[in-house]
Formats: C-alpha cells, structure tokens, sequence
C-alpha cells in the first residue's frame, strides 16, 4: 500500500477553504476566472471584499487558478 505524499502549496488550504466558507472549489475558481479582474491582489482583495475570504484562503485560490492553463 502507498502512502500519497501531503498537499502542499495552496491546494493545502483547499479543504479548510470548502469547509469555512461552503462551497466547492470549482465555484470559487469559476468565480475568480469569470471575474472582470486579471490581477492576482485584485483578485483576492475582492474575494476578501465581496465573499468574505481571509487572505491566505483567497490568497491560495487566486494562486492555483491562475497557475493553470488557460
């Protein structure tokens, strides 16, 4: 049996993300790539403003979207 190596990075916060705040990740990232906003302090100072995210949770999700392909 393998074990799997932790998260780490910003995925790390990922379950705590889900748990706090209720809602699965894929919507918070649908929401951070479909938002007029293309800049990462942007990005998170209005998902801190208008959803209510500490910093690092937004930090994270801002982080990770934008670190994938297009």
């Amino acid at each position: 049996m393998t074990q799997q190596a932790p998260v780490k990075g910003p995925a790390s916060y990922f379950p705590s993300i889900e748990k706090t705040y209720g809602r699965p990740i894929a919507e918070w990232k649908d929401l951070i790539r479909t938002s007029p906003l293309t800049r990462h302090m942007e990005l998170v100072a209005w998902l801190k403003s208008e959803h209510g995210l500490g910093h690092g949770h937004a930090n994270a999700l801002v982080a990770h979207t934008l670190a994938e392909p297009a």
